[in-house]
């Protein structure tokens, strides 16, 4: 390890405090979590995606206090329970890595300080495979692809979501006003990462 790494190492122990390998209903650092989110763009994603989940994030403590990492407007930390009480019914759902040994304290940090790169970044309502703009579910696949090399799963295309409800359409002319949406575009939806095999149910509440 080098004598850069370790200061920043120390930091970000402090922040995620390591990784608890053993599965319990006690959140850990690095657990996905799900929500069906009240915003307008709520029931397109959901009748898009055939998922009652629309919204996304990342756990992680802090001094003993828990956070959601997620992508609004803008990139930014949510305490636990206000994220919660901000989706519907207060209803959640966390998944963890069925195998944890990838979350390692150097990869936590990793993922951590790409995370803290990112914070204040605006939300990318248009769902492109941009950094400079970000989405909750894209946010979550990138922080796990980047800073722990996990791939959660494989992304798809635009043109493969059910885009023929109106209010899916509506939603895509609202974004694209000429209609000309980019179909090949990569995306990563939050139904993907709740379907991801690599994932367990932790939590459900």
């Amino acid at each position: 390890m080098t004598r850069v790494l370790l200061p920043f190492l120390t930091f970000a122990t402090l922040i995620w405090g390591g990784c608890t390998c053993s599965s319990s209903d006690a959140l850990q650092n690095g657990d996905i979590i799900f929500q069906t989110s009240e915003s307008r763009q709520s029931v397109p994603i959901q009748l898009a995606t055939n998922s009652p989940y629309s919204h996304v994030g990342i756990v992680y403590i802090q001094d003993g206090k828990t956070f959601v990492f997620e992508a609004v407007q803008p990139v930014k930390s949510t305490p636990l329970q206000e994220w919660i009480d901000r989706g519907k019914d207060g209803h959640y759902v966390v998944k963890r890595l069925k195998d944890t040994s990838p979350l390692t304290e150097e990869s936590l940090a990793a993922m951590l300080e790409i995370g803290e790169s990112w914070r204040g970044r605006s939300y990318d309502g248009k769902f492109q495979w941009s950094d400079d703009l970000l989405y909750c579910s894209e946010l979550v696949w990138k922080l796990y692809d980047r800073g722990a090399g996990v791939e959660l799963c494989a992304p798809s295309s635009v043109g493969e979501l059910e885009l023929s409800d109106p209010k899916v359409l509506s939603l895509i002319k609202q974004r694209y006003p000429t209609g000309n949406y980019p179909k090949d575009e990569v995306i990563v939806t939050p139904a993907d990462l709740f379907g991801c095999s690599l994932l367990e149910t932790v939590i459900e509440r």
